[in-house]
């Protein structure tokens, strides 16, 4: 039920992912957007680190949020191509290019007004002075515009992300298994961890709950008969 805007061209996507992806992208969007006739089209959601487009929401809300498969698989693509270790917890990475672009040239007519939240430990200890801080909303910025993501992007980066000294040489990273059922999930431990981890370091990951790759059980069939194959081999 999406309906397409325009598309941002082959040569732009080939040049903001640095010749790793050579197709263009579909601006597409759910057909209430823009047929639905509204005044206002308020889009509500939280600005985090994000693996695919390096800090989440703004125009991704409207491109992936109500997007349609054909613009999510490409834009996965691109974010997957280019790396998370460039991409994860920045503001300007090649999949926010293109979501920058198809917002300007295809969506500028769409009244919509971006609410974005940051949501991080609380600077207050527990009353009971015991366990970590609990998460509140630190912050909420409201525009239209890029200035309001820039604002919360920023903030997010403050208390949504661990600075260390030094590098890990060691890291064991538990997940529930109340919340963690798949590989899909569990590479989270991975990829939130590994720009902290030294050259030669490791990693243990205890994942008592992990029984699927996917979380599709359709999608989990072929990985498993197929298996993943990294970048450096799939480019050979």
């Amino acid at each position: 039920d999406v309906v397409e805007l325009g598309r941002v061209p082959l040569d732009f996507v080939r040049e903001v992912s640095e010749g790793l992806c050579t197709f263009d992208w579909p601006a597409q969007v759910n057909r209430l957007v823009v047929q639905g006739g509204f005044d206002l089209v308020l889009s509500l959601g939280q600005v985090v680190p994000h693996e695919v487009v390096g800090m989440a929401n703004y125009s991704k809300n409207l491109f992936v949020g109500v997007g349609g498969k054909d613009g999510i698989d490409r834009s996965h693509w691109i974010g997957a191509a280019y790396g998370i270790e460039r991409t994860l917890g920045r503001v300007d990475t090649p999949v926010r290019a293109v979501l920058d672009y198809a917002q300007e040239h295809f969506a500028s007519s769409i009244p919509v007004v971006y609410a974005l939240t940051v949501v991080g430990p609380s600077d207050l200890t527990p009353a009971d002075g015991q366990g970590a801080a609990l998460d509140v909303t630190r912050g909420i910025f409201v525009g239209s515009g890029r200035a309001a993501f820039e604002q919360a992007a920023a903030l997010s980066a403050q208390v949504n992300i661990n600075y260390l000294d030094r590098p890990v040489t060691k890291m064991v990273v538990y997940l529930n298994p109340d919340d963690f059922k798949s590989t899909w999930l569990g590479n989270k431990a991975i990829y939130r961890t590994r720009l902290a981890m030294a050259d030669g370091g490791s990693l243990l990951v205890l994942a008592p709950g992990v029984v699927n790759v996917a979380e599709d059980k359709e999608i989990d069939k072929p990985i498993r008969h197929d298996a993943h194959r990294g970048a450096a081999r799939a480019r050979e």
